[in-house]
């Protein structure tokens, strides 16, 4: 399996906090994984380190082949092309209605205006809103927006979909339902990564689960499954 994602040997520190200590992932491409842990366990900025947003001490960060740590501005322009992010908090312009929001992002890359109307015709059937195009967020309900979001994020067809905290605002039967929008998803091809805190969600769903504490990664689903497999073949 093709590893999209290589995170190796990564320290990152916020002044005498160590975020992250010598974290070493791999993700393949098209996995659907979730990241858990406490609040400040390192979740966060590791999302941040795989969109760019922070850059490690030490480390290497491998995307698709590429090592983002040293895109120059117009490389790493190209590179958050490929990237769909979702936020707990929305993101939303509220002045601006379903349709505009999305939008935003095709504008933002530059697609043709006349890919538009279609793009988001299709990412809001998807994500099933495609009747509110035209509503305003002061419309819509939580769920609603966090799908707003997942179809803004999926408009321009990245190779990764990086949700972070996507559920934290939303109701338990809320959180369900975005939590089988990305597996829809990742059913297509794109490698989706998940980080939450709500353990209970991620124990009802499959998939690959990281676990970090301090910093550093404690728990890991896929060499659990490893091992069992391996056991399974001496017997």
């Amino acid at each position: 399996m093709y590893s999209m994602i290589k995170i190796v040997s990564v320290t990152k520190s916020f002044g005498d906090i160590k975020a992250l200590d010598d974290v070493t992932l791999n993700i393949d491409d098209g996995e659907f994984m979730f990241i858990t842990g406490l609040t400040a366990a390192g979740k966060t900025t590791l999302l941040k380190l795989i969109i760019r947003e922070e850059i490690p001490e030490t480390g290497e960060i491998i995307i698709d082949g590429k090592n983002i740590v040293k895109l120059n501005d117009k490389a790493l322009a190209i590179y958050r092309q490929t990237l769909g992010i979702v936020f707990q908090d929305f993101k939303i312009l509220f002045e601006r209605t379903v349709r505009e929001n999305i939008e935003v992002a095709l504008a933002v890359l530059n697609i043709d205006k006349s890919e538009w109307d279609a793009r988001v015709k299709k990412v809001l059937g998807l994500v099933g809103i495609g009747d509110k195009i035209d509503y305003f967020p002061a419309q819509l309900s939580g769920g609603e927006l966090q799908r707003v979001g997942l179809a803004r994020a999926l408009v321009v067809n990245p190779k990764i979909v990086i949700a972070d905290e996507p559920t934290g605002n939303l109701d338990w039967n809320t959180a369900e339902e975005i939590i089988d929008l990305l597996e829809t998803v990742n059913k297509e091809g794109k490698t989706v990564i998940v980080a939450t805190h709500h353990k209970v969600l991620v124990d009802k769903f499959p998939g690959r689960v990281i676990e970090f504490a301090k910093g550093k990664i404690v728990k890991d689903s896929k060499s659990k499954l490893k091992k069992e497999d391996k056991k399974k073949e001496k017997e």
